[in-house]
C-alpha cells in the first residue's frame, strides 16, 4: 500500500528536494504541497494523506498551530503529523507533541532516515526512539504544576496498576520489547496494554503517552532508564 504524504514548508527548494526523494521510494507518494499553515490545512482536507511533514515557521499560521487544528478534527484521525524543526529550538519539540504531532525531524535529516521516519509513523509508531524520548523530553519539558498533577491524578484514576506501570515505562523511553522484558510479559501483551492506555487517556499515539507521563508526574525530568 502506498503511503500518501503532504509537504508543508514555506521553502520551495526544500519542498522540491523532499518531494523528489519521497517520490523516488516505491511505497511513498507526495499528494500535496503547501507553503503556509492555512494552505496546509486546505491541502490536507482535500487529499486526506497518511502523513504530513509540517514545518514550524510558516506564514499565516505556524506549523504547531496548524497541527492543533488538524489533530482536533475527528475526520482526520488517520492523518499523522511529523514536525520539521531543528534540535536547537527544543521547546518546539514539546509544543509539537502537545499539539498532537506524532514526532519530529531535523531539517538536516539523512535521506534514508526521512523515508524510514515516514514509514514508522504511518505504521502507527511515534517518531521517538527510546533514547531520544528520555533524553530530549526530560531535558525540555517543564515540571508539572500542582494543578496539572491534580488533573493528571484524576485522569490516571481510570488506569489499572499495570497500565500505570506501563505508562511510566513508555515515558522513560522503553520500546515494547523493552517493556515486555522488564515486566516478563510478551511484546503483544505490552502493546495491548499500551493501546488500552491510549484509549483511556485519549492519546493519539505513543508520543502523547510520553507527554502524559511527564505532565502527570509519573516520570520527572532527569529520570534515567534503569537496566532491565
Amino acid at each position: 500500500m502506498t503511503i500518501r504524504v503532504v509537504l508543508a514548508d514555506d521553502q520551495n527548494l526544500l519542498r522540491a528536494t523532499f518531494a523528489l526523494l519521497i517520490n523516488s521510494a516505491p511505497d511513498l507518494e507526495v499528494v500535496g504541497e503547501a507553503g503556509t499553515g492555512s494552505e496546509a490545512i486546505a491541502a490536507i482536507h482535500e487529499t486526506r494523506p497518511d502523513i504530513v511533514l509540517m514545518d514550524v515557521r510558516m506564514p499565516e499560521m505556524d506549523g504547531i498551530e496548524a497541527t492543533r487544528v488538524l489533530t482536533a478534527d475527528e475526520e482526520l484521525a488517520g492523518t499523522k503529523i511529523i514536525i520539521l524543526t531543528t534540535f536547537e529550538i527544543e521547546e518546539h519539540i514539546v509544543d509539537a507533541l502537545r499539539a498532537g504531532a506524532s514526532g519530529f525531524l531535523g531539517k538536516g535529516v539523512e535521506p534514508a532516515a526521512l523515508l524510514d521516519a515516514i514509514r514508522t509513523v504511518a505504521a502507527g509508531d511515534a517518531l521517538l526512539s527510546p533514547a531520544a524520548t528520555a533524553a530530549v523530553i526530560s531535558h525540555v519539558i517543564a515540571r508539572p504544576s500542582a494543578g496539572q498533577a491534580a488533573a493528571a491524578a484524576d485522569t490516571f484514576a481510570d488506569l489499572t496498576p499495570r497500565e500505570r506501570e506501563i505508562l511510566t515505562l513508555v515515558g522513560l523511553g522503553l520500546s515494547n520489547d523493552d517493556i515486555a522484558e522488564r515486566l516478563f510479559i510478551s511484546p503483544v501483551t505490552a502493546k495491548t496494554h499500551i493501546n488500552r492506555t491510549m484509549t483511556k487517556l485519549g492519546a493519539r499515539d505513543r508520543a502523547q503517552l510520553v507527554i502524559a507521563a511527564y505532565e502527570g508526574g509519573l516520570v520527572t525530568p532527569g529520570t534515567q532508564r534503569r537496566p532491565g
